[in-house]
């Protein structure tokens, strides 16, 4: 057993070991360790831990240090440094009409070295492309050709199921697949449903194929000879995930539908398409039946009294209701009107007591008005009431001009009634003099 860290380089997903002489390295720290190519920076991906000999390649390189404040700076001029040099490239490239795309550019901690990441379909000659961009780096400069796989994984992007690529995401290297792979689990051999962003097969199909593979074992093929619960027939389809078949029985007339069995209710008599000479058909299996698991009821202890059968809260006083003893009169709830006129000062109507007194204040009696219109004489001005009323129109006719005479104009402006409907009248209720004329 050794004592290791594991870190991961910048862009990658696949962890290294590394020997770390002692120090005390957690996950998340940022080191500088030491590789074939010279001092890289490296993300400790899990601390201090022990492995077998065999899970080592040796030479076991070792961390130099924890990196420093110099060494986060030192990377983010590198960071910068490569940016400039992709866009430089790239005009190289134009210059030289090569048919080559450049991907990705990774410059060394040191400085020293830069790579060129390129795809293109066949072999380029860029020779003189090398020598132009050490001319103006003053570095040792490599290009690499990468597939679209690769390409893909440095770029990064979604997938059609909505999540990023696995290969960018934690896949430590690329596992073949094969077209096989969508035979056995069933898969449309459509391109377009089977492929990645990268034009190549998805790499999800490898996750499943285990499985596929075991549930194939167990289940007949298609065109099988099997006996079924009810009767002998032949296997039209498999359903590897749900292990069942569909079985066309001999026995069913033209039109009926097929029947679906379970992997145990069907003996295979012959496992693939062949003839039936000399095959014995032996009894029908039973029948399966899936086994329910009875929902158990527990009864949960109470430890203590509901509230609605404690006995203290028998006698709780009720709710009061909302209100205050000066907003309400005599202990009533006070009102709220959303609507219409608001009579009296507490919100509450009392249409016994109002209408009386208004009648007394505003409106004399019938006596009284023939005697004011006979005197011509003032009447002594009456307090006005606190609501403000607006004026109405006087009416035009005999009627009006009696009681403006009446009151000389200086008194109080009596409100006439407002009828809602019919005619209107006089307040005597007759068509005398004081009545209004009628309309012809």
């Amino acid at each position: 057993m050794t004592e290791v860290i594991s870190v991961r380089f910048r862009g990658g997903c696949k962890n290294y070991f590394f020997d770390p002489r002692g120090l005390q390295v957690k996950m998340g720290d940022q080191v500088v360790v030491e590789t074939a190519q010279g001092a890289e920076f490296a993300t400790c991906t899990e601390g201090n831990h022990e492995v077998d000999d065999a899970a080592i390649v040796q030479p076991l390189c070792a961390v130099l240090r924890m990196a420093t404040e110099n060494d986060r700076r030192t990377v983010e001029y590198n960071r910068k440094k490569e940016s400039e040099a992709f866009d430089i490239c790239e005009k190289k490239i134009a210059d030289h009409g090569l048919d080559m795309k450049l991907v990705n550019v990774s410059a060394s901690f040191d400085g020293n070295k830069i790579i060129f990441y390129f795809t293109a379909d066949g072999r380029v000659d860029f020779r003189e492309l090398v020598r132009d961009l050490a001319s103006v780096f003053r570095a040792r400069i490599e290009l690499r050709q990468i597939g679209v796989r690769d390409e893909a994984k440095m770029i990064g992007g979604l997938g059609i199921c909505g999540r990023p690529f696995c290969c960018s995401q934690f896949l430590d290297g690329f596992m073949p697949v094969s077209i096989k792979m969508a035979k056995t689990q069933n898969l449309s051999l459509n391109p377009t449903k089977i492929s990645g962003t990268c034009g190549r097969l998805m790499c999800c199909l490898k996750y499943e194929q285990n499985a596929y593979e075991d549930a194939a074992k167990r289940m007949p093929k298609v065109e099988s000879f099997v006996q079924t619960p009810d009767g002998p027939g032949n296997v039209k389809s498999v359903d590897l995930l749900r292990e069942t078949v569909k079985v066309a029985l001999d026995s069913a007339a033209p039109n009926e539908p097929m029947k679906c069995y379970h992997n145990c209710e069907v003996c295979v008599l012959r496992n693939g398409k062949g003839s039936r000479d000399g095959i014995e058909i032996p009894e029908r299996p039973a029948r399966y039946v899936e086994e329910k698991e009875e929902e158990e009821l527990f009864s949960v202890p109470i430890l203590s009294t509901p509230f609605y059968m404690d006995s203290q809260l028998e006698d709780a006083p009720v709710r009061e209701k909302i209100g205050t003893p000066e907003s309400s009169e005599g202990g009533k709830s006070r009102r709220r009107h959303r609507g219409g006129r608001r009579r009296g000062k507490s919100g509450q109507s009392k249409p016994e007591q109002a209408a009386p007194e208004k009648n007394e204040k505003k409106q004399p009696e019938k006596g009284e008005k023939k005697e004011q219109a006979k005197e011509g004489g003032k009447q002594p001005r009456q307090p006005r009431p606190q609501q403000k009323q607006k004026p109405q129109p006087k009416p035009a006719g005999k009627g009006g001009e009696q009681a403006a005479a009446g009151e000389g104009g200086e008194g109080t402006k009596r409100r006439r009634p407002r009828h809602r409907g019919g005619r209107r009248r006089n307040k005597g209720g007759g068509g005398g003099e004081g009545a209004a004329p009628k309309a012809e």
